[in-house]
């Protein structure tokens, strides 16, 4: 298995901000795609057509690791938590 690293700087992983749309238009790593928290349970089809590991973060972690266990609930496996924002900052550079 890939490292964290590894995965959030491979291009085909898709990676998911978990906050809200008003947060994520403040600040965002580029590339990723916004589906809030709160939208995880109605956005599980779509989670499964994902092809490629996927990375989701927030703010502190705390959310990512909420959408993490909603995800799995879901049956989806290739999901991995990338805590904060600046966690992805950090493993990104």
């Amino acid at each position: 298995m890939s490292s964290l690293k590894e995965l959030v700087k491979n291009p085909t992983t898709i990676i998911v901000d978990v906050r809200s749309p008003m947060e994520y238009d403040m600040e965002h790593i580029p590339g990723a795609i916004n589906i809030p928290v709160d939208q995880i349970p109605y956005k599980t089809a779509e989670f499964k057509t994902f092809q490629h590991p996927v990375v989701v973060y927030c703010r502190s972690g705390a959310r990512s690791s909420m959408a993490l266990g909603l995800l799995q609930q879901s049956g989806i496996s290739n999901v991995y938590n990338g805590g904060g924002i600046s966690d992805m900052h950090y493993l990104i550079n």
